[in-house]
């Protein structure tokens, strides 16, 4: 992998980690729409993508850090204590609750799921499909929109219907963990599926969008620490892969700082069009153009 692919792939990571649009499906379909040389099948292309997911969650970090202060501190006394007595000490149990299931496939199927990354035809279909769930989620969430304008007589009255991230339910925190968990699988947003899972559970858009940065700290601070050690073995451009992932981090930093903005008003329709566009023109490209 030249420089230039390196950073490329680094800019491409940065931006689409926390946009809804999959991460991993375009690192999958780049390349070989490029027609770039190098082997993804490489056993140092996934540690250095992983490697650039390290970069997002340093920003996530730098973006969270108050906020991961108190969240950590919280954990520490609930489990000292040995129950959950404040709104933060809760926050710190529904990371924990989510985090869960994508740890635990990911171990379990790591080897089945390093496969795709070199499968762009599948990828692209599965890029497309993470278009469809978008775009059903806010249907959906219209409707349940609707629903709460029924009766109610003012803005904060309908803003009632719709959950805070503190009140949500375990359950259905382990449940968003699940459809993050969906993203171990190139094509389908981390952050996308996981804000689906968000809305799914009532909770507001910008809310959503929280709870999904939260997230990826954790599950990207544990895949560092199983594929980055492979990076380490002669030959290995430390120094370029290093630089890349400074660049993802200030990609995602911009990104994350945008789309909190974004989803005090704005919805997942666009990046679902998108997509579905794109998982279909690759699809195309892959299939029969070629």
């Amino acid at each position: 992998m030249s420089f230039l692919q390196a950073l490329v792939l680094a800019l491409v990571q940065g931006v689409t980690e926390l946009f809804p649009i999959s991460s991993l499906g375009h690192a999958v379909l780049i390349p070989p729409l490029l027609h770039w040389s190098f082997n993804e099948n490489d056993p140092t292309f996934l540690p250095f993508l992983v490697l650039l997911h390290l970069g997002t969650a340093v920003a996530l970090l730098i973006l969270y850090w108050r906020e991961w202060v108190i969240i950590v501190r919280a954990f520490v006394r609930a489990a000292t204590r040995g129950r959950i007595e404040t709104k933060d000490e809760r926050l710190a149990l529904l990371l924990v609750a989510a985090t869960v299931p994508a740890g635990i496939i990911g171990v379990l199927l790591q080897t089945y799921l390093q496969k795709l990354f070199a499968s762009p035809v599948p990828t692209s279909i599965f890029l497309f499909c993470n278009g469809l769930i978008l775009l059903g989620a806010e249907v959906l969430r219209r409707r349940s929109e609707r629903r709460a304008k029924v009766g109610a007589e003012t803005r904060r009255e309908q803003e009632a219907h719709f959950r805070s991230l503190e009140e949500l339910h375990v359950g259905w925190a382990f449940a968003i963990g699940c459809c993050q968990a969906l993203a171990l699988v190139p094509g389908f947003s981390r952050s996308g599926v996981t804000m689906v899972g968000g809305l799914m559970a009532n909770l507001k858009h910008t809310e959503a969008a929280r709870f999904a940065f939260l997230l990826a700290t954790p599950i990207i601070l544990a895949a560092a620490v199983v594929e980055i050690p492979d990076l380490f073995h002669k030959g290995v451009p430390l120094g370029t892969y290093s630089v890349a992932a400074v660049v993802t981090g200030v990609a995602a930093y911009l990104s994350a700082r945008f789309l909190l903005r974004y989803f005090k008003s704005g919805r997942l329709d666009p990046y679902g069009w998108y997509c579905m566009a794109a998982g279909a023109a690759a699809f195309l490209i892959f299939t029969v153009i070629r």
